[in-house]
């Protein structure tokens, strides 16, 4: 063959392969890509340091860290709350919780109230994977839940009422479980917890605790293999609790003290996981069409998992308890040149994920829906480093003022993220804590008074934003004054 025959072969090949991998719609496109498929696996109570790819040198995790050398890694990603409901609906909705009075772990109905807290989302709410089945995708939910059907409230919405067709959820949520078995090393017969939770939706299949998240795998992969059947684009959340206490590590893989179980069964799931990840990789297709983010809901538990460099941990504004490690996997959309690197520039939160991911699939969010995230679909596939534009608030737990032992000292009732600046209050902008996260990550100097001005700056853009939110009532007001509260907005 000739040299310039070769040359055109190989001109043509490539101009095909450009046609074939997807891509982001750009405005004024007459042609649809390929549909892109979408999973979004968030691990309970992970902390930032917990994967060898970001520091852990005590515990091994082979399976994450091949998908982070193949995909992007991220170090200024937030979740928008230190604790698990309130994430996890920033993550489901791209908005901030508070809007859906989902501020804190979803409990039984006279804690949700004393607390103000809702008893589950409510499904009027936008969600990702309401928009992606609007638009022909097959979605499906597997793993932890936690937005409605925990402990006596057992009349929430199914999943499926959220945009899910198929789920398989723990003991919170509504619908189809897997429930846990437990054993340790000695134990004749396994025990079972949350065995209530059995009225919460059928079938329940009780398995040993230690292998919940392979079932869960085990469920996604076979969900996928529908799909792919059916020539029809997927959406799937994989949501793990192996690493939220108590610990269950496999009985031939037992460990010592609260931190070496914690180890044990961070490496378990890596290892289950790891079956979903060759899944994706062993279909070409899928490699070049499918996206994959993996991150956790908050920080670690105290004692257990690593915040890596970071002051605080789980229910906590500071950035150990609300900094997540964030992997984005996109073999056939992502830059090459940045393939395997790390972004230390960035700063984005869970609930920019939601536009972004929406805009990478080519799906337009209905009109009526108005995002608190950003779309920063360039920045995820590493095509751009730029920054969501506008700050990042929180607010914490109502019930997480004080907390002891954990929280001995009270905690500041708001966080703001602005550039490099990273300022903490109270509800009323006073206890001005300022940060300079660029020099200053742990958050071991306040430089509030040496910049009163800009302290005050954001102390009032926090309290705005605060304010701009429905109230959290707090069990500090009693559930008399609540009552009144309530009875008073009907």
């Amino acid at each position: 063959m000739s040299v310039t025959v070769l040359r055109c072969c190989c001109a043509v090949v490539g101009w095909l392969l450009l046609l074939w991998l997807p891509s982001p719609v750009q405005a004024g496109d007459d042609v649809q890509p390929r549909r892109l498929n979408v999973v979004v696996v968030l691990i309970d109570d992970l902390g930032w340091g917990d994967f060898s790819c970001f520091g852990n040198t005590a515990a091994k995790t082979p399976n994450i860290d091949r998908l982070a050398s193949e995909g992007l890694r991220f170090t200024q990603f937030y979740v928008n709350a230190p604790i698990c409901s309130p994430s996890r609906c920033a993550l489901t909705t791209g908005q901030y919780p508070h809007r859906w009075r989902i501020t804190s772990y979803l409990n039984n109905r006279a804690d949700n109230r004393r607390r103000g807290v809702a008893d589950w989302l409510d499904p009027a709410a936008p969600t990702l994977a309401g928009q992606l089945s609007r638009n022909g995708y097959a979605t499906g939910h597997f793993g932890k839940w936690h937005l409605g059907g925990q402990r006596d409230v057992d009349d929430a919405p199914a999943i499926s009422r959220y945009g899910f067709e198929q789920s398989l959820t723990n003991f919170e949520g509504m619908g189809a479980k897997l429930l846990p078995l437990t054993l340790k090393p000695g134990q004749q017969q396994p025990g079972r917890i949350w065995a209530d939770a059995e009225r919460l939706g059928q079938p329940v299949t009780w398995m040993q605790r230690s292998e919940i998240t392979g079932g869960f795998v085990d469920a996604a992969v076979s969900f996928i293999a529908t799909a792919r059947q059916q020539r029809r684009p997927f959406f799937i959340n994989v949501w793990p609790d192996d690493v939220h206490s108590p610990f269950w590590p496999p009985v031939d893989q037992w460990a010592t003290g609260k931190r070496g179980l914690y180890h044990a069964v961070l490496q378990s799931m890596d290892r289950q996981l790891g079956r979903l990840f060759d899944a994706l990789r062993a279909d070409p297709e899928l490699q070049q069409d499918t996206v994959v983010v993996l991150c956790s809901d908050n920080g670690p538990e105290p004692g257990a998992g690593s915040a890596g460099p970071f002051r605080g941990a789980k229910t906590q504004l500071f950035e150990g308890g609300i900094r997540s490690p964030l992997i984005v996997w996109a073999p056939g959309l992502m830059e090459r040149s940045r393939v395997g690197t790390v972004n230390r520039k960035s700063v984005l939160a869970a609930f920019d994920l939601v536009p972004s991911l929406l805009s990478l699939a080519g799906v337009t969010a209905d009109g009526t829906v108005t995002f608190d995230g950003e779309d920063i679909a360039e920045t995820l596939i590493g095509r751009s480093e730029a920054s969501r534009q506008a700050p990042i608030h929180w607010r914490r737990p109502p019930d997480r003022k004080n907390a002891p032992p954990a929280l001995n000292q009270p905690q500041p009732d708001l966080a703001v993220r602005e550039g490099r600046w990273k300022l903490l209050c109270d509800y009323d902008g006073s206890n001005q804590q300022l940060y300079d996260l660029q020099v200053d990550e742990s958050e071991t100097t306040n430089l509030a008074a040496g910049n009163r001005e800009l302290a005050a700056r954001l102390a009032e853009l926090s309290v705005a934003w605060h304010r701009s939110m429905p109230a959290d009532l707090g069990p500090e007001l009693g559930a008399a004054v609540l009552q009144g509260l309530l009875e008073g907005s009907k």
